[in-house]
Parts: C-alpha cells; sequence; structure tokens
C-alpha cells in the first residue's frame, strides 16, 4: 500500500514516518493488490492532543480512521487497530451479502466466529421534517439532547442534516 503521508501544524519525521509505515503496512495482507492502493495519512496538533487520519479508498468502499491520542505513537496504534477491526467486520458482512465486486478488493482470510455478529436496526422512526433555518434546527438538537439533527432548510429546501463535531463545533450535511 502506498501511503501519502503529510504534517498539518507538525512536522512529520522520519521515525513517525517510518512507524506509520510500519503500522498500516499490516494492512497490505487484507488487500488483493495492495501496491494498486494508496492511503492517505494526516497527522496534525489540536492543542495538546496530536491527531492521526488515516483514508483508504478502494473499489466502491472508503476505509476511515482518526484518533486523538497525546501520545502519537499511542494514536497511530491505535488507529491501526481500528481499520484491522473495520476491515475484518466489513469483510464479514460483505461475505453474507455476496457482493462479489467489492470483496474482490480484500485478500482471503480466516474470520473469527465472534467477528461474525449481524447488525439490525432495531428502532425506526418517521417525522415531518418542517422547514426551518440552520439556528433553529441547532437549538431543536440542543433540546432535544441529540448528536445530530435532520430537518428541512428553509433558504435551500432541501433536506439537511446538522450533527455536533468530536472538537464541539458543528457541521452540516446538505442533500443536493
Amino acid at each position: 500500500m502506498t501511503l501519502n503521508i503529510r504534517g498539518n501544524k507538525i512536522e512529520v519525521t522520519d521515525a513517525i514516518k517510518s512507524y506509520i509505515e510500519e503500522k498500516l503496512g499490516r494492512l497490505d495482507k487484507y488487500f488483493e493488490n495492495p501496491d494498486q492502493i494508496s492511503a492517505n495519512v494526516v497527522v496534525r496538533m489540536s492543542g495538546i492532543d496530536q491527531i492521526i487520519e488515516v483514508t483508504i479508498p478502494i473499489k466502491k468502499v472508503v476505509l476511515r480512521a482518526e484518533e486523538r491520542d497525546k501520545d502519537l505513537y499511542a494514536a497511530i496504534d491505535i488507529v491501526s487497530d481500528k481499520l484491522e477491526r473495520q476491515i475484518r467486520k466489513n469483510k464479514t458482512r460483505m461475505h453474507h451479502k455476496n457482493n462479489k465486486e467489492t470483496m474482490d478488493a480484500f485478500s482471503d482470510f480466516a474470520v473469527n466466529s465472534e467477528e461474525q455478529v449481524e447488525e439490525t436496526i432495531v428502532k425506526r422512526k418517521t417525522f415531518d421534517a418542517k422547514p426551518m433555518s440552520e439556528e433553529e434546527a441547532m437549538l431543536q438538537m440542543n433540546l432535544l439532547g441529540h448528536d445530530f439533527f435532520i430537518f428541512k432548510d428553509s433558504e435551500t429546501n432541501s433536506i439537511a442534516v446538522i450533527y455536533r463535531r468530536k472538537d464541539g463545533n458543528f457541521g452540516l450535511i446538505e442533500m443536493q
């Protein structure tokens, strides 16, 4: 796997780069053609936390994990483990759904029986999305105590999702 490593507000030293390559290199065994896969790695600072963000685009699937820790090496270990769990978990799910085209990107590997947990939808909700502004949606989300809120934007007349980010700020996803 080719790694595109860059730093944001932090210098990526050779030691950090080689540690990232070593840890993420373990994921190559899960891919059919790892030399054709390019992963984007961003290392950045936020206050005293050091954050590593890894994005691996594959056929019809994007693997992504982000971790923050005061120790960058600990964050690298955790993000590597997260990605490995995602691959193993999704390989099982894709195998059950017989999604051959997506599975071709992954090589064969054994899946533990505890990883074969089927996830199901346990609750469904329907609601009328009344038109409101982004500010009203933020207020409504806070009043409900949720981390996200779906609403119809009164300015664009499209469906949008407002959500609370890990850094405490808000994000907005708009449908076109």
